[in-house]
């Protein structure tokens, strides 16, 4: 975003505070009005000839941008895996609820990893448990990887849809 002084085009596409067209204007008409209105001159574009530019209020192209910087770092950052620990003697009131638990994180955009604690021979009751409970998730999210049943625990992660 070029503000001001540092546009250093000759002749610019003016938009004023409101929106209205103001058509092709010097750049030091341009910079006479920005001052006369308190505003800042923002260019929007160098790509096309003349530049678009729009007065802004002043201050405000600044908040725009530092706003949109730091929607696009949240953007970039990965979705953050939560993990929610199951026993595969669950109630149907404690499995609905890690149910919910786990629709409000993947809508919220995080990825699930859903863990079940096993002892013994419990192996094949865990992994039925987990693919009950991915079935019931089915339309919030989706499996990463298949149910890995290892030593004492079952797990599998669901990314959002």
């Amino acid at each position: 975003m070029i503000l001001n002084e540092k546009i250093k085009a000759s002749e610019l596409l003016l938009t004023g505070l409101d929106g209205e067209e103001l058509g092709i204007v010097s750049r030091a008409e341009a910079l006479a009005m920005a001052k006369e209105l308190k505003a800042d001159l923002v260019c929007e574009s160098l790509m096309s000839s003349p530049p678009p530019c729009k007065l802004m209020r002043r201050g405000s192209a600044k908040d725009a941008a530092s706003k949109q910087k730091r929607e696009e770092k949240v953007k970039e950052q990965p979705a953050k895996v939560k993990e929610l620990r199951l026993s595969v003697d669950i109630e149907q009131h404690d499995y609905e609820t890690k149910q919910r638990q786990a629709e409000k994180l993947l809508e919220s955009g995080h990825a699930v990893l859903l863990v079940v604690r096993i002892s013994g021979k419990e192996g094949p009751k865990a992994k039925a448990l987990l693919e009950q409970l991915v079935g019931d998730l089915k339309q919030h999210g989706q499996k990463q990887t298949g149910i890995q049943v290892s030593g004492k625990q079952a797990a599998v992660q669901l990314n959002p849809n």
